[in-house]
């Protein structure tokens, strides 16, 4: 693992909230961490779970998912940069699982230094809350979706939301990422049955909005895909909306069935 690395992912999201100043950036370089590999379907933490740690997603995706609803409602996804359990610095207590939604890479960073920062730095303290508030924000639309929304917005939401947070931490450059779920995954996210789910993608694929082939989503029409979701990006707080640009060279729909793995 790259020195650094760790650091700088937390750096790229948190100043995609609020300008940082060099000082700040220095403080976050001292961040002591240990970095683990994670790997589908692990539970990072269980509920009841007090850890004395935050964990930094630096690459692929995490969930959290009520383990008491059935097969379980996943309530909230999170991109590298990411500090989905920040709240536990407070309130140490997990009253959810927060697991793996494929192979990862997490830091394990202890609540001191958080803690350390917000003390130390205005900026930092601000950020932090940022990052936590653009948390809350994204559940309550997300409430929203599941309320009053239909599955085919509800998915395209989900995805237009997904790419523009990823897009702020420098990925998903050409409209083009891996896919942070499964078909059961997807319908534990909408409220939706796995084979609900696959019809919605084939619609969203015969629309020419997206191309999503085994693991890989393109997003072919970045306007389309926003208006039928009624996509905006104000809840996520970010400083500045990404450009999002059709991707160069979309791959060309083939078979409308999703080759996606089984959960």
């Amino acid at each position: 693992m790259q020195a650094g690395f760790a650091f700088t992912k937390l750096a790229d999201r948190l100043t995609s909230l609020l300008e940082l100043s060099s000082e700040d950036l220095a403080l976050l370089a001292r961040m002591p961490s240990s970095i683990r590999n994670v790997v589908p379907h692990e539970e990072v933490w269980r509920k009841g779970d007090e850890p004395s740690t935050c964990c930094v997603l630096l690459q692929g995706y995490l969930c959290w998912k009520d383990v008491d609803a059935g097969a379980g409602q996943i309530t909230g996804i999170y991109v590298p940069g990411d500090v989905p359990d920040l709240y536990t610095v407070v309130a140490p207590r997990v009253t959810a699982s927060l697991c793996a939604l494929g192979t990862g890479v997490a830091a394990f960073v202890p609540h001191s230094f958080f803690r350390e920062a917000r003390a130390r730095s205005t900026r930092l303290a601000h950020a932090l809350s940022l990052l936590t508030l653009a948390d809350a924000a994204a559940l309550r639309i997300w409430l929203t979706n599941l309320g009053s929304r239909d599955s085919l917005s509800r998915v395209a939401h989900l995805i237009c939301e997904i790419t523009v947070r990823l897009r702020a931490v420098g990925l998903a450059r050409d409209l083009r990422f891996a896919s942070p779920f499964t078909q059961s995954d997807l319908a534990a996210i909408c409220g939706i049955s796995p084979v609900h789910a696959n019809r919605t993608i084939q619609d969203l694929r015969r629309k020419g909005l997206l191309h999503w082939q085994s693991r890989t989503i393109t997003v072919n029409d970045w306007t389309g895909l926003a208006r039928l979701a009624g996509f905006r990006t104000d809840y996520l707080m970010l400083r500045q909306t990404p450009q999002l640009e059709p991707a160069a060279h979309a791959e060309p729909a083939q078979d409308p069935s999703i080759e996606a793995p089984a959960p």
